[in-house]
C-alpha cells in the first residue's frame, strides 16, 4: 500500500478491474436503455472500459428508491453517532484500497499517480473522516421565549440530495459532496464526470460493506448534459450540490426555477491571484509555491493561482526564479512516480488549451515553454507554459484556461496590486506573499475571495470553508458549514 515503483504500479493495473454499472437501490445494473460510453485513458488512448450511461429514466429509478429510503427512516432516523460509526467505517475501507484508489483516478484523468496515493486519496478519507466525526457535536437550539414556551430549532435533513461533480479530483470531489450530505441523514444521488466515473463506482461498492443501506446511496454515470440535466430538472430532488464550470452552474440555477426550486449550491470557476510584494524576502520559495500553485494537478485546479502579480521591483528577480521553478513541473507519465504532473483529462481539453496558448501567443509576451512529453498515441500533453501581460487585461489573464498556463501581470503599489486582482469576474481564492504583518493583513481584507493564503498557496482543510464569491458561486464545502447546505432549520413551539 502506498508507493510504488513504475512497475510495481504497472502491475497493479494488470490486476485491477473496473465497475461499469450503474449503482441504484444498493446494486449494480444497467442503464434502462442499456446504453455505455466510452471510458478512455487520456495519457495513452487506451479504452478502460464501457460505462453505463445513464439518462432521465434512470433518474427517475433513483429518486424513487432515494426517497423511498429516505421516508423508510432506515438512515434519516439513525442517531448521528450510528451514521458516523459507518462513515467512519467507510473512510477506513478507503484507506484500505488506496492502491485501487489511486490507480483508478490516474487511468480515468491523466493525473500523476503518486498524487493520488499520496494526496487524493488520504485526503478524501480524512475528510470523511473529519465530517463523519462532526456530526454527533452539532447541537439543536433553545430559543428564549416568554415564559410557559418552548421553542427548540432542529437541524434536519432536506431528503434526496444531487450531487454533480467535475472530473479533476474525482474521489475527492465525491466526498466533499457526500460526507456531509449523508451524514445529516439525506440520501444522495451521485453523478461522477463522464470523464472520471470509476472510483465513484467502487465508492458504491464500498458503502455496502460500510453498512450504507440500500437506497441511500445512488451512483449514475452519465452525460452532464442528459444525466447532470435531468438531476437539475427532476421534482423529487430537494437539493444540487454543483461543483464544476461557471457556464453550467448557471444552467443548474435555471434548472431549479424550471422545476421545483430546489435549492442549488454552486461551487465554480476561478482565475485566482497571486500576489508578490518586494516586501516579501524569500522570493525563491514564493517562486517554488507560485509554480505549485499554477501547475500542480495539470492546472486542472479551480482554485489554480493563475494570475501572478508581481511588484515591479521585484519583476526581474521573481521571474527568473519562477521559470527556473517551473522546470521541476514537466509532463511525464502518469504511473511514474517521478512525474510532478499527468496529461490532460482529453484530446477536447488539451485542444481547448492550446487554443488559449496560441492565441496569446499573438496578444502579449512568451516568458517560457516547458519541454514537451512526447506520445505518439496522444496529444494530452501540455507543458507549463508562462506568458507576460503587462496590463492583465488579455483573455489569457481573464479566462479560466484550467490547464498549466499562467500569467505574469507587473503592479506598482498595493492598490493596483489590489485593483488588478479583483478586476475579474471571479472570486474563489487568492494568495499573498509578504513578510510585512500590516500589509498582509490590509491585502487580505481587500482582496475578494474566498479563500487568502498568505505566504502559502491554496490553504486547506477539513476545519475550514472552501468556496467563492461573485462568478465562483456561493456553496461553500468542508468544515462545519457544509453541513448547512444538506440541511433546514425546522422550529417546534411548544406551549405549555
Amino acid at each position: 500500500m502506498g508507493k510504488h515503483s513504475n512497475k510495481e504500479w504497472l502491475d497493479l493495473k494488470k490486476k485491477i478491474s473496473f465497475h461499469d454499472k450503474a449503482f441504484i437501490g444498493g446494486k449494480f445494473c444497467n442503464s434502462v436503455s442499456e446504453n455505455t460510453f466510452e471510458c478512455i485513458n487520456p495519457s495513452n488512448g487506451e479504452m478502460l472500459t464501457n460505462v453505463a450511461n445513464c439518462d432521465d429514466t434512470d433518474v427517475e429509478r433513483a429518486v424513487n428508491v432515494s426517497r423511498s429510503a429516505f421516508e423508510s427512516g432506515k438512515w434519516s432516523d439513525l442517531s448521528p453517532s450510528e451514521r458516523k460509526n459507518r462513515l467512519l467505517k467507510l473512510s477506513r475501507l478507503i484507506m484500505d484500497n488506496i492502491d485501487e484508489f489511486a490507480l483508478l483516478d490516474s487511468l480515468d484523468m491523466g493525473k500523476p499517480v503518486e498524487d493520488c496515493v499520496s494526496i487524493d486519496v488520504p485526503g478524501a478519507a480524512g475528510i470523511l473522516q473529519w465530517t463523519a466525526e462532526s456530526i454527533d457535536k452539532v447541537l439543536d437550539e433553545i430559543s428564549p421565549t416568554e415564559k410557559r414556551n418552548l421553542a427548540i430549532v432542529k437541524r434536519v435533513p432536506l431528503g434526496v440530495v444531487g450531487a454533480v461533480i467535475p472530473w479533476n479530483f474525482p474521489l475527492d470531489m465525491a466526498i466533499w459532496k457526500c460526507a456531509p450530505a449523508l451524514a445529516t441523514g439525506n440520501s444522495i444521488i451521485l453523478k461522477p464526470a463522464e470523464q472520471s466515473p470509476l472510483s465513484a463506482l467502487k465508492l458504491a461498492e464500498l458503502s455496502i460493506e460500510a453498512g450504507i443501506p440500500d437506497g441511500v446511496f445512488n451512483v449514475l454515470p452519465g452525460y452532464g448534459h442528459i444525466t447532470g440535466k435531468a438531476i437539475g430538472m427532476h421534482n423529487g430532488i430537494d437539493c444540487v450540490a454543483f461543483t464544476g464550470s461557471t457556464e453550467i452552474g448557471k444552467k443548474f440555477l435555471e434548472y431549479s426555477s424550471l422545476s421545483n426550486m430546489k435549492q442549488i449550491w454552486l461551487e465554480c470557476g476561478g482565475k485566482s491571484p497571486n500576489l508578490i510584494f518586494n516586501s516579501c524576502k524569500n522570493l525563491k520559495v514564493a517562486a517554488e509555491m507560485a509554480a505549485q500553485g499554477a501547475f500542480f494537478n495539470q492546472g486542472e485546479v479551480c482554485s489554480a493561482n493563475s494570475r501572478i502579480l508581481v511588484q515591479k521591483e521585484i519583476l526581474q528577480e521573481f521571474t527568473k526564479l519562477f521559470v527556473n521553478a517551473s522546470n521541476n513541473w514537466l509532463p511525464g507519465d502518469p504511473l511514474n512516480p517521478n512525474s510532478k504532473i499527468g496529461s490532460l483529462v482529453s484530446e477536447e481539453h488539451a485542444t481547448k488549451v492550446r487554443d488559449f496558448i496560441n492565441n496569446a501567443k499573438n496578444d502579449v509576451e512568451l516568458i517560457h515553454e516547458g519541454s514537451q512529453f512526447n506520445n505518439s498515441n496522444v496529444s494530452t500533453f501540455v507543458p507549463p507554459t508562462i506568458f507576460k501581460d503587462i496590463n492583465g487585461k488579455n483573455k489569457i489573464s481573464k479566462d479560466e484556461v484550467f490547464g498549466p498556463v499562467a500569467s505574469i501581470i507587473p503592479f506598482d503599489s498595493q492598490e493596483d496590486a489590489i485593483k488588478i486582482a479583483n478586476d475579474t469576474v471571479y472570486g474563489l481564492a487568492a494568495s499573498v506573499w509578504s513578510d510585512d504583518l500590516s500589509e498582509a493583513h490590509y491585502v487580505s481584507d481587500k482582496v475578494h475571495a474566498g479563500t487568502i493564503s498568505v505566504n502559502a498557496m491554496d490553504a486547506l482543510s477539513p476545519m475550514t470553508p472552501f468556496g467563492g464569491f461573485k462568478q465562483s458561486g456561493f456553496g461553500k464545502d468542508l468544515s462545519i458549514h457544509s453541513f448547512d447546505k444538506y440541511t433546514g432549520l425546522k422550529t417546534v413551539w411548544i406551549k405549555y
